[in-house]
């Protein structure tokens, strides 16, 4: 990160007294470890943030500090928004198109690729591992010390968004930020067990169902989450992000896509890749972001036709990246 932009940022936080803090759509363990995180930094310096999310936070972060303060419906007036992991502004959901938020500074902090740089002051990092690790260097940069709750909520987003530390992002500099996270007080087994392990029963008769339909044609693993599947086993959670990454898990995939249709007629599409190759660029091409191994977007439904306009993207772009890697190393260090 440029020291400049640090700089700004720091400054908009110190002069703000009511910022709004938003989370995208379909929270992760980042999203929701940024929103907690920043907000119990805020509070340490004597600031009243008000914490936001368009959709509800998953069930297995109810453990991190201040999970049941964070609303749907922010109300009253605000003086600096601040966009936590979101990759583009449609991320940050209904709460962004608020009127009376137009004129408000936003503060876009984020580790995707993708990012267009959508937000009046822009401190994004895309070789960070998460954007809880932005957050790191941030809080820092205000001088809040680090206590155990901010702590617990940094390091889930590191855990979760480098799924265990096994993505390539994973630096000597990374892991120094763990252990300075852990004695703070962050409880390493706890976070990893919560955020990587658990899930709803329905999650997993949903991944069953789906996972027993995969399809695999020349390197590219995929299923789908029709409505009904999904309504016939309970399964009313948003996201599908641990489906993406056990599809990859595949040994025959280079790329999976994950097709799960939404009661509104629109897919949500979620990709992911092996070291050597990008979906980043896919899911670009089809209005989401992300980054070179996990990309996501949201296209237009009905499903088959959605599966059908996807797939065909993604195997001519496979085929070009295939082409490109020729006669070379398949093997790059691009992040997750």
């Amino acid at each position: 990160m440029k020291q400049g932009i640090l700089d700004q940022s720091r400054d908009l936080l110190l002069t703000c007294t009511r910022p709004l803090l938003i989370a995208h759509v379909e929270p992760d363990g980042d999203a929701v470890g940024s929103l907690l995180g920043l907000g119990w930094a805020l509070r340490a310096l004597g600031k009243s943030p008000l914490l936001a999310c368009p959709d509800r936070l998953p069930r297995r972060f109810a453990f991190l500090p201040g999970f049941h303060d964070v609303t749907d419906d922010p109300q009253g007036s605000f003086d600096l928004c601040v966009a936590l992991d979101c990759s583009d502004p449609e991320r940050m959901g209904q709460i962004a198109l608020r009127p009376d938020l137009q004129d408000v500074p936003l503060l876009n902090i984020d580790h995707h690729r993708t990012n267009p740089a959508f937000g009046t002051i822009n401190l994004v990092d895309a070789d960070a591992a998460s954007t809880t690790q932005v957050l790191y260097d941030l809080i820092c940069h205000l001088g809040v010390p680090l206590d155990e709750r901010i702590a617990t909520c940094l390091l889930t987003g590191l855990v979760t968004d480098t799924r265990g530390f096994r993505t390539a992002n994973v630096t000597l500099a990374v892991m120094r930020i763990v252990v300075a996270l852990m004695e703070a007080g962050a409880p390493l087994t706890e976070i990893a067990r919560r955020g990587l392990d658990q899930q709803p029963l329905s999650v997993l008769r949903v991944w069953g169902a789906a996972l027993a339909q995969a399809e695999v044609v020349d390197g590219v693993v995929w299923t789908s989450l029709p409505l009904a599947t999904q309504q016939a086993v309970g399964h009313n959670s948003s996201g599908s992000a641990g489906l993406s990454n056990t599809l990859i898990s595949a040994e025959e995939a280079q790329v999976a896509v994950v097709f799960k249709e939404r009661a509104d007629g629109q897919v949500d599409v979620g990709l992911r890749a092996v070291p050597g190759f990008d979906v980043a660029g896919i899911a670009q091409a089809l209005g989401g972001g992300g980054h070179a191994l996990a990309a996501g977007c949201l296209v237009e439904g009905p499903l088959v036709e959605a599966q059908e306009r996807v797939l065909s993207l993604v195997r001519t772009d496979l085929a070009r990246q295939r082409e490109r890697l020729s006669g070379g190393n398949e093997r790059h260090p691009e992040s997750e």
